[in-house]
């Protein structure tokens, strides 16, 4: 695909590029569609992972399992009907025991792609989460991360040689820096974001910017500040590990996924207001705003 650039060398996204890179045909099975499951949701966070789950599902994922803290496994359970739920152990303090996501060993066994990381808030039990994934998943398993599982990659080399190739990395300017390895989250530009894909083998969203690890970068033209309230990154992973499971490739599916993630905030904008409209909500515009772009 040929397309013109920005003076930062990325592609910009446009409805006419995205209708030019159809995603893949919708299966007729909710297994053909793709099993997600999302690892995180302690017990003071836990809707960060059901915001994730309830999007994948709202882009066209088949089948959802959350693996989420013991203490609100039985909410999550009654909140979110469509989905499994496996408790996972907690430490004393209520964060979720990374050794513990050995409970979910069957269906991350069975996941095209895996979501770790929505709402986890324990660096040591998130590092030891991720150490104990890769023995867990197939080999062709796709692994998307958010949140402290991001904040942690760097501690875990051997996480990203294990997965490399088939990560999806969705980091704010926060995780970012934490990424690159350095103290300040200035305005990242694309060559920092292609930086991170080369370095982790991964394809990565982060403030309206995609990179793949082969140089690709791709920016979002469109979105507002309204976007930046709590859980819009939830929404934004869970949209593209949605896209993931449907068979969607990493830079594919995080480039639609973005894209719809803003449009969606551009809609409430108009709707509700430019700021003021919840993460719960642009879950809900997601299908609309993927009709709107095929049409």
């Amino acid at each position: 695909m040929t397309t013109s650039t920005d003076p930062q060398g990325a592609t910009p996204v446009t409805p006419e590029l995205l209708r030019g890179w159809p995603l893949p045909p919708v299966a007729d099975s909710k297994y053909g569609r793709g099993q997600v499951v999302v690892v995180g949701g302690p017990l003071r966070s836990p809707g960060a992972a059901m915001l994730a789950g309830v999007a994948a599902l709202r882009v066209g994922a088949g089948r959802l399992t959350l693996a989420v803290g013991r203490s609100v496994a039985a909410a999550v359970a009654t909140s979110i009907m469509e989905a499994g739920v496996v408790p996972l152990d907690e430490t004393p303090d209520g964060h979720v025991d990374g050794a513990g996501i050995r409970a979910a060993e069957t269906d991350l066994a069975g996941a095209d792609v895996v979501l770790a990381g929505p709402g986890l808030d324990d660096a040591d039990q998130a590092e030891r989460l991720l150490s104990a994934l890769p023995p867990l998943i197939g080999d062709d398993t796709l692994v998307a991360l958010d949140a402290f599982a991001l904040g942690v990659l760097p501690r875990v080399p051997a996480v990203t040689d294990a997965l490399r190739g088939r990560l999806v990395l969705t980091p704010n300017a926060g995780e970012a820096a934490r990424l690159l390895e350095r103290d300040d989250d200035d305005e990242l530009t694309v060559a920092d974001i292609v930086g991170i894909a080369r370095r982790y083998g991964a394809t990565v969203s982060c403030q309206g910017i995609i990179a793949e690890p082969g140089g690709d970068a791709w920016v979002i033209g469109t979105g507002t500040g309204g976007l930046a309230t709590s859980g819009s990154g939830d929404v934004l992973a869970g949209a593209i590990t949605g896209l993931l499971a449907r068979g969607a490739t990493g830079p594919q599916a995080a480039v639609w996924g973005t894209h719809a993630h803003a449009v969606a905030g551009d809609r409430l904008a108009v709707d509700v207001g430019p700021l003021g409209y919840l993460a719960g909500e642009l879950m809900h515009e997601l299908p609309r705003v993927l009709v709107e772009i095929r049409a």
